[in-house]
């Protein structure tokens, strides 16, 4: 059974720093291409970061500088640390694996509010 476990979502002010983290299980990680996508209210999801088995990244153009994704493979974890957060980056975010399917966590809620 497949699982992404994300944590690290909360509510921060304008400017602040948060880290997400995104524990797999049930899939080769090594050779998942692990991503991070986020839903703001009456909005579509979009993707807002991806790394490779290897290790390239991908970034949206609005959080580019800005938020930095990571993965250890020996634990099976990809990070999102996000830096200089607005109040635009509020958001469900959502941890996305793809192997030979496509996977997903059930959300954690980022809070961009003074």
């Amino acid at each position: 059974q497949v699982q992404l476990v994300e944590s690290g979502g909360g509510l921060v002010q304008p400017g602040g720093s948060l880290r997400l983290s995104c524990a797999a299980s049930g899939i080769s990680f090594s050779i998942a291409r692990m991503g991070w996508y986020r839903q703001a209210p009456g909005k579509q999801r979009e993707l807002v970061a991806s790394i490779t088995s290897g290790g390239s990244t991908n970034y949206a153009d609005s959080v580019k500088g800005r938020f930095t994704i990571s993965r250890d493979n020996a634990k099976s974890t990809v990070y999102l640390q996000m830096n200089n957060l607005k109040p635009e980056d509020t958001a469900v975010y959502y941890c996305h694996a793809r192997t030979y399917s496509d996977y997903w966590g059930q959300g954690t809620q980022v809070t961009v509010s003074s």
